[in-house]
């Protein structure tokens, strides 16, 4: 019997209009469509986003991946997601993996497929790209994320708030993920390197409840939602 394959589906950052035509397609025709969980019994964000896509006699598998940093737990919990999935593909059913943003980009979708292969490298894994939170931030801004020959930084802001001093040297966009855990921090830098003004928060890009902070001067303290990111153009400081 043929396995069944593993996509993962890239969701958009929130809109669920902003998912690719494949990914769609995809998503409608496999029987199992997986998500991370959410906490405290509600939905999780992937889930929320693909809900009004999905039918009734398709499998809905929540996965429960913790929001924790300890490698271990993680990876006991990537271990079992792996073994969830398994049992559907061995049985040759497709399951397709809805997540937040791009796959490929900063992805709970990687670490999933990459213990999924390790386990039972004759899995078929297959990514459906999609729209990730800069590209959609910067829609919602108005402009471009870079143009010209304009260098962009893309940072984890949870785990390298101190490497912003040293990217912010060098490139000419930097953007900064999740900044919601660290945000007075990085105010502090950007306010040392006199960029507050060139520098822009998006919190929740797309989804009705979005908000946007311009000219973060007079904003040293932000009540910010997870999934919040912070622009910054250095180059126009220098114009």
């Amino acid at each position: 019997m043929q396995l069944g394959t593993l996509y993962g589906i890239s969701v958009g950052p929130g809109d669920p209009e902003l998912i690719t035509l494949k990914g769609l397609r995809i998503l409608r025709e496999s029987p199992v469509v997986a998500f991370p969980a959410g906490i405290h019994g509600k939905p999780g964000f992937a889930q929320q986003v693909v809900e009004p896509w999905l039918e009734i006699e398709q499998v809905k598998l929540a996965l429960d991946f913790p929001y924790v940093q300890d490698q271990v737990i993680l990876t006991q919990a990537w271990l079992k997601g792996a073994q969830q999935v398994w049992q559907y593909l061995n049985l040759g059913q497709d399951v397709a993996f809805a997540c937040e943003g791009d796959v490929s980009f900063y992805s709970t979708f990687t670490y999933l497929a990459q213990i999924l292969q390790q386990l039972h490298p004759e899995s078929v894994i297959l990514r459906i790209p999609g729209v990730c939170s800069p590209m959609a931030a910067a829609s919602a801004l108005g402009g471009p994320l870079t143009m010209r020959a304009q260098r962009l930084a893309v940072i984890p802001a949870l785990y390298n708030v101190e490497e912003l001093k040293t990217v912010l040297a060098w490139a000419d966009v930097v953007v900064l993920m999740k900044v919601s855990s660290v945000y007075e921090q990085v105010w502090e830098i950007l306010n040392r390197a006199g960029l507050l003004e060139n520098a822009s928060v998006v919190a929740r890009a797309t989804l009705s409840e979005q908000v946007i902070y311009d000219d973060l001067r007079h904003l040293s303290t932000l009540k910010l939602p997870y999934f919040s990111l912070l622009i910054v153009n250095v180059s126009q400081s220098l114009t």
